[in-house]
């Protein structure tokens, strides 16, 4: 099926099968009664036979006014085959929309799949004619490839940490301190059972060590699992463990271990509880020959992160908490602390994501173990850690030195190297992306300026009705780019980067105005796929603007691509 201008692909994310909806202006909730009445509603809008051509006539005896009269009717006939055409179309897609949703075994497939699901095979037939049976024909095929997907799924993840000194490379001996590497690979191997396999090896001086782990998980059930574990190596060992979830909110975990070099055992009992959407606690007990119970506390949001824990044990204690701060989708900062009985040190630094998987960051902490560098490198799974020793006494200039110095040079880099590179890539990237889908912008804009035309008798008479009782009226709508709408009071560039992403809609949107005086643009409906509208800008965010007035009043609102909107309201008051 053609969706034209109001169903114009891009990359953007957001709830998907989405453009049927938009285009008969449904929530995708909508009863049977309401999807009948918005196909009547549009049919009686885009009909084809409210544009028929002007009837021929007997031309008159050649002259001025004669040929006059027939120029016009000429014209006229043009113009009226020309509006034919464009509500046939428009027409076709409202009949076709409506034929998908109005069926309910076809809507959930639509729902599910989309389009494709509908041109797959999973279409009405002797084996799946009714609507339960198509809906468990889709979860067998989704149960399926779920399925599949686990089958096939391994997690790899593994690190390197190479410790560098700067003191015992220039006393001749080297800069190597040690270094140390893990290894893990995780693979479910079926729908219950997961195993993972891992190893690492630790050199320090003239001495090393290795060890072999192996980790069998089970679910039993949905609310439970069990793991047994197996260690060769420096820690030789075996255990069990068991995890329940005692309510939607808490888990309780219990674990032996048992040392094959000594025969110690090991008890373990761990509680974890939500305390908020964004925060849990938990607390640990352990006992054996290193008792301790710790109490621990995580907050995970949007912009930040922290977490904190104090442990005591039967020989020593400590205390650690952490603050993370995202200053954006790419770049954070981050400062910790760490007290105990063996251990004071602060640290603060920061990290940019510089690739789609990859995450650098530089770490500067100082203590009683002496002054460190610390630079890491995330990509997926996989970790490169390297600790560097500046100093190993506190000295005040080594310690100032070590951190503004870096700091300079970061902001330094970031302001006249890294960001201008990065603002003339994404620039660069754009213009490619607008190379690449012009034709495709060119030709929705088209029929969305089509389809306007149809709408505009019936929206220029609803305003009109609407400024006769001082009601709503869309004054100014705008959707497209949301970089390009900020920028629109821009001069020069701007104002041409914002005439080529952005649409006015105000037209669609007068002619959306119902009887009573109200607009509504339903939630987790893309705009772009709106009778009238379509994406100028594939694969870049959007925005709607809106200016109205109302009873007197001006108006603004400004909603995402996905967002509800309905006016009027208090809140948009200018």
């Amino acid at each position: 099926m053609k969706e034209g201008a109001a169903a114009s692909a891009s990359g953007d994310d957001g709830p998907p099968n989405r453009e049927l909806y938009a285009l008969l202006h449904l929530s995708p909730e909508a009863s049977d009664e309401e999807i009948r009445k918005a196909y009547r509603q549009w049919a009686q809008v885009y009909h084809p036979d409210k544009y028929q051509a002007p009837q021929a006539i007997n031309p008159l005896p050649p002259s001025s006014l004669s040929m006059h009269f027939f120029d016009n009717w000429f014209w006229n006939g043009c113009l009226h085959r020309e509006m034919k055409e464009i509500a046939t179309e428009n027409f076709q897609r409202i009949c076709e929309a409506y034929e998908i949703l109005s069926d309910e075994g076809k809507r959930q497939i639509y729902d599910i799949y989309g389009m494709e699901g509908l041109t797959s095979g999973l279409e009405l037939g002797p084996k799946l004619n009714k609507a339960e049976e198509i809906k468990e024909e889709l979860e067998r095929i989704r149960r399926r490839k779920e399925q599949e997907k686990v089958s096939a799924h391994i997690q790899p993840s593994g690190s390197i940490m190479a410790h560098l000194s700067l003191p015992q490379f220039l006393g001749g001996r080297g800069i190597m301190r040690g270094m140390a590497m893990a290894s893990e690979v995780h693979s479910q191997i079926s729908k219950r059972n997961a195993i993972a396999i891992g190893g690492n090896l630790e050199v320090s001086g003239n001495s090393g060590g290795s060890a072999a782990t192996v980790v069998l998980r089970h679910q039993i059930s949905s609310v439970s699992s069990i793991e047994v574990m197996g260690s060769m190596g420096l820690r030789a060992l075996v255990g069990v463990q068991t995890t329940r979830n005692l309510t939607p909110h808490s888990t309780a975990t219990m674990g032996m271990a048992m040392s094959l070099r000594d025969g110690t055992i090991n008890l373990s009992n761990a509680w974890t509880r939500q305390l908020s959407e964004t925060s849990n606690g938990n607390i640990q007990l352990v006992l054996g020959p290193e008792s301790s119970v710790a109490v621990g506390w995580q907050k995970k949001e949007v912009k930040m992160s922290a977490a904190g824990e104090i442990k005591i044990g039967t020989s020593s204690f400590g205390a650690s908490a952490h603050y993370t701060h995202r200053f954006s989708t790419k770049s954070h900062g981050r400062i910790a602390g760490r007290l105990g009985s063996s251990t004071l040190e602060i640290e603060v630094g920061g990290g940019r994501k510089i690739s789609q998987f990859s995450t650098v960051r530089m770490l500067y902490s100082v203590g009683i173990r002496g002054i460190f560098w610390k630079f890491e490198l995330h990509r997926g799974g996989q970790k490169l850690i390297i600790p560097i020793l500046l100093s190993r006494h506190l000295n005040a200039v080594v310690a100032t030195g070590a951190f503004a110095i870096p700091t300079s040079l970061y902001f330094l880099l970031k302001t006249f190297i890294v960001k201008p590179y990065y603002l003339k890539r994404e620039k660069q990237k754009a213009l490619e992306n607008m190379e690449k889908t012009s034709a495709q912008v060119q030709e929705a804009k088209a029929a969305a300026e089509k389809a306007q035309q149809l709408l505009q008798n019936v929206a220029n008479r609803k305003r009109s009705r609407q400024l006769e009782t001082d009601g709503l009226v869309i004054t100014k709508a705008v959707y497209g780019s949301q970089k390009a709408l900020k920028k629109r009071d821009e001069a020069g560039e701007a104002k041409d980067e914002l005439a080529s992403q952005v649409l006015d809609v105000t037209l669609p949107l007068n002619f959306l105005v119902n009887e009573s005086g109200q607009l509504k643009l339903h939630e987790g409906v893309k705009k772009s796929g709106i009778m009238g509208f379509c994406d100028p800008c594939p694969g870049e965010p959007k925005q709607l603007h809106v200016e109205y007035t109302y009873q007197g009043e001006q108006y603004e609102a400004v909603v995402g691509d996905y967002e509800e909107l309905l006016i009027p309201q208090a809140v948009h008051r200018i």
